[in-house]
This record gives C-alpha cells, structure tokens and sequence, in this order.
C-alpha cells in the first residue's frame, strides 16, 4: 500500500483528490513533486491501469526523477506509464499517427540549430540582402509566431507592420513548404502537428481521450497556448485532469509560455477544485519572508502566504560592488569563508546572473582565485559541430528527404564537393521536383559539375545507400561505429595535432560511448528512437550535482534546483530587471516572478550584490540598484559596504603579476630574442595580462599594440617594454 504518512494535510488532500478537474498551486518547495509522484502511485493502487494515466513534465530529468520515485512506490507498474516531456510524448503520438497528416513515421526533428540553418539556405534562395535581416531573429520570430498559433498566412493578413515584415512573411511560408518536402518538423512543430492530427481525424482523436483516463501536467504555469489547447482537446470539462503549478514561478513569456494558463483554468473548467499547498521544507524563515514580501508586489497572481517550521535563519547579506570584477571578487571571497566557517563543500554554492554574458568576470575572477566551478547553460553536447555532423550522417539514414542534414554533411570530412556544386545541385532538384537526394543519383545530368567533382558525389551516395541498407541489419552502436570509422574523422582530427581538434576528436568518441550505453539499455530501440531522443535532450539534462564545484548559473537554468548557498548577482536597473523599456506592467511582473525564483533556491543563506559601475556595451556604465532590493521588507536585510571588500580583497596587478607566473614557465623578453605573435600572451608589470593584437616593425623599433584586462589597449616599444611572455 502506499504509505501516505509522510504527507502533510494539504498534500494527503491533493493526492486522495479524484473526483474531476483540479489544480495544485504548489509553492517553491512545499513538495510538489511529491505530491505528483505520490498521486499517480495513489492511481495506480486504486484501479487505474498505468497505460491509461499521461503524465506530462518539462525535462526529460524530471520526468526520469519521478518515474525512479514512483517505482520505488508501486514497483515495475510504473514501467507502464505514459510519462514524459510534452514534446516526447506527442512526438511518440505523431510517429504511431505520421501519414494522417501526410509525414511518414522517420520524420526528422529539426533543433533550434537546424531550424537556423534552414532560414539561413531559404534568405539564399530568395536572394534577400543578409545586412537587412538577421536569420537569427526570423528564426526566433518564426519559433514565437508557431507558439501562438499564428500560421503564414494568418500573418501575412493580420500582423504585418513593416517591409522587414513582409520579408519575415515570405521566408516564414517557405520555411513551412521546405519542413514539409523534408519530412521534418522543428520543435514547434511536435506540439502544432498533434492539433492538426486531431482536428483533422476526430477518429484519432477519439481514440486518445478514451486511451487516456486520467492527465497529470507539472509547471503548469510554463505551458504555452499550443500546450493548453492540446490538453483542452484531450479532456473534457469535467474529465480527469491534474494540473500541478506556481502562477509566481512563470518566467517563459519569451518562449510563449502563458501564465494566464493557470489564471484562467477554473473559467475553463468551472467544476475544477483548488488546492494550495503553502508550506516550504527548503528555506529558512528569513529567505521565504525576503520572497513573500517581493512577490507580493504582483497584481496578477493566486492569492497564497508561504510558511515554514525551518529556523528563523540568517539575514540576507546585500553586497555593495565598486565594478564587475569587484562583485566577483567578493562573491569569491564570501565562498571561501563561509567553506571555512561553516564546513560547507563548493557544491554547496550557487551564483545566479541575469544573463549569460555576466559569467565571463565570475570566471575571471574563480581561475585567478583557483575555485573550481562549472557553468550550467555553456553549450550543449550534443550542438558541438563534430557532434551534430555525426548525428545529421544518422538522420540521413533514417529520412533521405532531409535536406538540411544532406547539406550539412555533403562535404564532411572534405569530399571536394563545393557550395557552388552544391547551389546547382538544389537547383536542379527544384526544377524536376525531386529531392536532394535523388538529384545525387542523377548528378551527371546537373549542367556545369566537373567530372572529378560528379565522382566524389556518386562515391558519397554509394557510401550513404550501404549504410541505409546495413541499417536494419546491425545494431546501432555497430552501425555508427562502423560509419565513423569509414568516415575517418578521428584520425583527421588527431592528425591536426592541435587542441581544438584533439577536443573533437574526444567529443565523437564520448558521443561513441553515449550510444554504446544507450544500445546497452535498449537493446531493441531503433536508429529514429535514438535520434529522436538526443534532439529532445537539453542542457540542464547533464547537470551533475556529484563533482564539487561551484555553480555558475542564469536564473531561468536554476529553475527547480536548490543550493544551500545562494548568491544573486547584478542586481542594478536595465540587468535585474533586464530593461527599463518595458512596454507593459506583465514585463515588470515577470522579471519579479525570475527574482523570486532565485531567492527560493537558497536553503540557508542568500547573499545579494549590485556595482556601481559595469562596462557594458564597450563603456563603462553607471548603474543604480534594482528596484527588487527596494521591495524587499527591510527586517529582512543586511548591507555590507563593498568599498572595503575591494580594497581588502581585490589584488593588485604586482600582486596578480607574482601569482600568475608563481607555477608556470615564463621567458622575460629582456633577456632573451622571441618572435612575437598575434595571440600571444604577455604579462606587463603595470598593466597585467594582456594578449598581443599587432607587431609591428623590427629589431629595436619592434612596436606591439596589447589589448590588457579591462580592454586596456596600449602600444608599447618593446626595446622598453619590459614585458614577460608565456612560454607555450
């Protein structure tokens, strides 16, 4: 039996809760997933068949977390359930159901990259100046477009207010044209396709409300208009529905995420029952206050009070900063004392920015002060080039119509075959209506292809239809092996002998080892089930809370994680919140709600710091604090002055100068002839380190501009210079 013991009233209430529609305003850290986990195993032991309960998450890692707890509690049952990411589970839908909506089941999934590139080809083909648009901005624009439902046609009409406008239209009904000639669908596409599949055949509709009895949704306040309409579809108004969420943890409006969603369900579902679950096992007393009384500041919200019978704890530490550097350098200092202090391990911290171009002081700052730390957020495996090229070589295999993946491998490793063999290429495909991959078996009648040139073509097609062939013949560890090693990618690598190469080289032999564990624990998975699942992977997947390092991290990547030690950093106007240019109060609210969600990671102690000044944008900035600090209660809060911190704690560049050639082999160039480069690394006794940006002249009147810390860029004589060289 499910032991329900351990639950408190409210949660025992929401758990036991079976009599239609519900929702679950879950507090940051009042248990949540336990509630969840708790409820589906509830399910299960009372009667209902774990095939016919869908339970919906945001990460693959939450979904994993709570099927391991639910075994835990009901056994191998839990086996059975349908649980996963929104975007997994309808893609497992759309791949049982492909040809209702005229894809074929091997469809290719598009990540944001192949999305790019796919703008990138069609601005190309329609010939539109690239210094008057931004790919990456379509691509964006596209992306924000789908997630409202607003079709090519439908912006055409309604939403154009611009000639950029115009252009953005016309790539974006191209762009829906060339998904479809590649079978392929992009992130968007896995949540919109399932909305045509059951508008289009209310048979196949049917046949998905009756499978799934009971729906279970975690952060409910992420999902989007497309999510919601999907889960409309699948229950009726009073049908079985649990939606578990914090309307003041919403913090994806950017990615279309709806927190009206969560506002508006009971109007949606008049018969829909409340419950709040309002107390916190994760902070102390004195951090949730700090929150409450901020969050408070929002008018859009579902009334609830966060309470704990954790200590009262300490106050929160506000930390005064001169500049950037100055900020982490305190924040470095801090963690030292608080390990010293308190016994407490590196991986007991977490430094929380605004934006990912904050972390570059932090890491200045941790490598010159030798702490370990490791930044959440960098990027992902599975984007690295060697990495995707690989995986574009398998989407081949699985979905010859793929046109990106085609393009994106023609020439790698190098084959001799050009982009202007390749334009001629995609047009004589477009002119007979056949796909790239056909025209390659037709290259000889292409206009214009040298005939060495045809050869490596033809040898790269007889090359990808063996391995098409030995697909269903080997395993898919074999088959990749056997690939790359054809491919001789890692012996091109290696063979460049230099560090970045020797990184690839290791990058496909992780990804190598990758697939051989995957192939381990499914035997029987298909080369697409593979595919499918490392496109769907994020970055916060690989969080690894076992090495002892610190966290560096954006708040929106900490969302439902926990740190003993918080620190919050830029908190200043214009960063924190983001923008003083907020054309509504919701813009306000939302970096509100992002603030709140970085105060209640912390457990036990929460240090929040601002600058003076900040170089931002190729100057330096005067800043003034945000207005986040203000909102909150003052009983709450301590100041330190940082003026002191700096002059105690920052070094100075003699000091720096010492330390940073202590333990490692350096040539004083006073004393010795060097051949100076670009790139290479000096250390000046006045200004610091610095990298060489240009030599100039020779013998005594040798001339080199340093760009130092700080973007110092000075010309020196070297004949006086008195500079020391790293010896690489």
């Amino acid at each position: 039996m499910v032991d329900l013991k351990s639950l408190n009233p409210e949660q025992k209430q929401a758990v036991t809760y079976n009599e239609g529609p519900h929702i679950v305003v879950a507090g940051a850290g009042s248990g949540k997933t336990r509630v969840l986990t708790h409820k589906i195993a509830y399910l299960i032991e009372h009667g209902y068949d774990p095939q016919t309960i869908l339970s919906l998450t945001f990460t693959n890692k939450a979904a994993k977390e709570m099927q391991t707890r639910i075994k835990s509690l009901i056994g191998s049952k839990a086996d059975y359930l349908w649980m996963g990411t929104f975007h997994s589970v309808f893609c497992k839908i759309l791949r049982i159901e492909a040809e209702a909506i005229n894809y074929t089941r091997n469809f290719s999934i598009y990540d944001t990259d192949d999305s790019l590139s796919l703008v990138q080809n069609i601005i190309n083909e329609l010939n539109i100046a690239t210094d008057t648009i931004n790919p990456s901005q379509v691509r964006h624009r596209i992306s924000y477009l789908k997630n409202l439902m607003i079709d090519p046609d439908t912006f055409r009409k309604g939403h154009i207010q611009s000639p950029i406008d115009e252009k953005i239209a016309d790539i974006y009904a191209r762009y829906k044209v060339q998904l479809e000639a590649n079978n392929a669908m992009d992130f968007e596409d896995l949540l919109l396709k399932p909305l045509e599949l059951f508008e289009r055949n209310k048979k196949i509709l049917a046949k998905y409300k009756k499978k799934f009895e009971y729906l279970l949704v975690d952060e409910f306040q992420d999902t989007n208009v497309v999510q919601y309409e999907l889960l409309k579809q699948l229950v009726a108004k009073d049908g079985k529905i649990c939606l578990v969420g914090d309307d003041a943890q919403s913090i994806y409006s950017w990615r279309g995420a709806e927190v009206k969603n969560m506002l508006n369900f009971t109007k949606d579902y008049p018969k829909a029952k409340t419950f709040r679950l309002e107390r916190n096992y994760r902070s102390t007393k004195t951090i949730l206050g700090a929150a409450d009384s901020v969050i408070k500041n929002n008018s859009n919200q579902i009334p609830k009070t966060l309470w704990t019978e954790n200590e009262e704890g300490d106050l929160l530490s506000l930390v005064k900063c001169t500049d950037e550097k100055d900020e982490a350098y305190q924040i470095a200092r801090i963690i030292k004392e608080e390990i010293h202090s308190r016994k407490l391990s590196l991986k007991d911290f977490a430094v929380f920015y605004r934006t990912n171009a904050q972390s570059r002081a932090m890491e200045d700052v941790f490598t010159r002060e030798r702490l370990p730390y490791v930044i959440i957020g960098g990027i992902e495996f599975y984007k690295r080039k060697e990495v995707k090229d690989i995986v574009a070589y398998l989407k081949v295999l699985t979905n010859q119509k793929d046109e990106e993946s085609l393009l994106r491998i023609m020439n790698f490793p190098q084959r001799g075959i050009g982009m202007t063999t390749i334009n001629r290429m995609i047009a004589f495909a477009r002119k007979h209506n056949i796909t790239l991959f056909e025209t390659m078996s037709r290259v000889f009648e292409v206009i214009d292809i040298k005939e060495r040139i045809q050869k490596n073509v033809k040898n790269f097609k007889l090359l990808l239809d063996r391995y098409i062939q030995l697909k269903s013949k080997l395993s898919i560890s074999e088959l990749v092996k056997s690939l790359v090693d054809e491919l001789n990618v890692l012996s091109y690598f290696r063979e460049e002998k230099n560090l970045e190469a020797m990184e690839r080289a290791d990058n496909i032999d992780q990804l190598l080892a990758s697939i051989m564990e995957y192939n381990a624990a499914k035997p029987e998975a298909t080369l697409e089930e593979y595919i499918q699942e490392v496109t769907l992977i994020t970055d916060l997947e690989f969080v690894d809370d076992k090495k002892n390092v610190v966290t560096l991290m954006t708040v929106h990547s900490a969302k439902g994680l926990e740190f003993p030690v918080v620190f919050v950093s830029g908190l200043e106007e214009e960063i924190f919140p983001l923008a003083n240019r907020f054309s509504a109060e919701a813009s306000v609210e939302e970096e509100r709600r992002l603030f709140y969600v970085a105060l209640t990671r912390a457990e036990k102690r929460l240090f929040l710091s601002h600058a003076r000044s900040r170089y931002r944008f190729g100057e330096v900035a005067y800043q003034s604090r945000s207005r986040f600090i203000e909102e909150i209660d003052h009983k709450f809060i301590e100041e330190e002055d940082g003026a002191a911190g700096r002059r105690a704690n920052r070094k100075s560049k003699r000091e720096m100068y010492y330390e940073y050639f202590e333990n490692v082999e350096y040539i004083d160039f006073s004393q010795k002839q060097i051949n100076l480069k670009i790139g290479t690394r000096v250390m000046h006794e006045k200004f610091g380190l610095g990298k060489i940006a240009q030599v100039v002249g020779a013998g005594d009147n040798q001339r080199v501009t340093v760009i130092f810390e700080g973007n110092n860029v000075k010309q020196l004589m070297l004949k006086f210079a008195k500079l020391k060289v790293l010896n690489n």
